[in-house]
């Protein structure tokens, strides 16, 4: 059960263009790999996904128990697990960082690769490379990826002065002005909207198997913790037959949450709203989060979509996440200050024309869900978006803390069988069950 992290000093390293690198080179090689994401992060998991053909799962330690990582580390257990870090290898919520990609490597005891980004520095990465690889004794640096290297003089500095390191150089990636990738307020540009996505990869892959040597990469990689199911606490299904929204306005769904309704015997049925889908006979529909703020007009105009999901609300419990959230509201309000009709099934108005970043990780207790007790209870979650709450009548959803305990007003609205809120629920507090 062999796996390894992927982490940098510091965000914008590079880190997820060369690990989608290595994932597409080694399944190019025909080496059993599995991808797994640090943190609530939505839209990197799609690029693995697209890497390597098969599910990237999040890994999250500050809102998982040490029980469900050791247990979704553990799928494919003769595959070479690859995990790409969040923000810096230390970085994580206040106020003593817990969460962050250190706990990974922690918890699971892999080793970390360094991914450090070289552009602007050469002999000064000495210093920089021993002090992470001192700072925690559980933490061990098990090598180095240099990036964005200028030139054959440049990588000979930075090895010469890495060399009284000891540390093994995996490689020394130059500079690639043709291998970036899009962003927008929330992240990088979803996987699916890249219209050459595959090319991208395979450049990617190119590029890593021609300076990164992977086998030295791969002998790195250590043994995980093997577990058993029954020490993995699955989040029951809030119905039997579940309709969930999917495409680009819809798309931030953890796999694990999924994966775990649909071992408990749910059925698991998807639709889109972009293309006017009307909504699937269902005991629960949800609404997950995305950019329903980029297609306001769309989903607007989607009238068998939104008549479909006002006649479910009479026999369904509805629920919706972020962007679902709004999308259950009154009216949404583009970034060009247009107010688009939205479902009508919550008294809320948001807007995002005046933008405001929320954002952080969320302690949620609900008693009061309508939806059958499968939603109430104590939850681990995130917040991160920039819609603004115009108007939010009614009782919320969520009594709410941020990461520090620090009580927050309430969360989100319940009115009748339908309920939603800001907040992305990650897994249940290890008492919510």
């Amino acid at each position: 059960m062999p796996g390894l992290i992927l982490s940098a000093p510091s965000s914008g390293s590079g880190k997820t263009v060369i690990t989608l690198g290595i994932l597409r080179a080694l399944c190019r090689l025909g080496v059993p790999v599995r991808s797994a994401k640090s943190g609530p992060d939505y839209i990197d998991p799609r690029f693995h996904a697209a890497a390597t053909g098969l599910p990237c799962l999040n890994l999250d330690a500050w809102a998982m128990t040490p029980d469900r990582i050791a247990g979704l580390a553990a799928t494919g257990p003769e595959d070479l697990l690859i995990v790409e870090g969040a923000m810096g290898l230390f970085d994580g919520a206040p106020p003593d960082s817990r969460g962050a990609t250190a706990d990974l490597a922690r918890q699971l005891g892999l080793p970390v690769v360094l991914i450090v980004d070289a552009g602007r520095i050469a002999g000064s990465v000495a210093p920089l490379v021993a002090g992470f690889a001192r700072f925690d004794p559980e933490v061990r640096i098990a090598g180095v990826i240099l990036n964005r290297v200028g030139s054959p003089r440049h990588a000979a500095m930075l090895e010469r002065a890495l060399a009284p390191l000891g540390l093994p150089i995996l490689g020394v990636i130059p500079r690639s002005s043709d291998l970036t990738i899009p962003s927008r307020h929330l992240g990088l540009v979803q996987a699916q909207e890249q219209a050459d996505l595959e090319a991208f990869l395979d450049r990617a892959a190119t590029l890593i198997t021609q300076h990164l040597d992977l086998a030295a990469l791969r002998q790195l990689a250590a043994s995980r913790p093997r577990t058993t199911s029954n020490r993995m606490i699955r989040i029951p299904p809030p119905g039997q037959a579940i309709a969930v929204a999917r495409d680009a306005a819809f798309s931030f769904t953890y796999p694990h949450m999924l994966g775990d309704w649909q071992a408990a015997g749910a059925e698991v049925t998807e639709f889109s709203p972009l293309a006017n889908d009307p909504v699937p006979k269902a005991d629960v529909v949800f609404l997950p989060g995305g950019y329903p703020e980029l297609h306001a007009g769309r989903i607007a105009a989607a009238d068998r979509f939104i008549r479909s999901l006002k006649n479910a609300s009479q026999i369904s419990d509805i629920y919706g996440e972020c962007g679902g959230y709004m999308v259950l509201g009154q009216s949404l309000t583009d970034a060009d200050g247009v107010a688009h009709p939205m479902a009508g099934l919550l008294p809320l108005e948001t807007s995002f024309a005046q933008r405001r970043l929320h954002l952080g990780y969320r302690s949620l207790t609900s008693g009061s869900a309508p939806f059958a007790g499968q939603w109430t209870g104590r939850w681990s979650g995130h917040e991160f978006h920039y819609a603004t709450t115009l108007r939010a009548e009614g009782p919320p959803l969520f009594e709410a803390q941020d990461a520090e305990g620090a009580a927050l007003p309430p969360m989100g609205l319940r009115q009748d069988r339908v309920a939603g809120s800001f907040a992305h629920l990650i897994d249940r507090s290890p008492d919510g069950y």
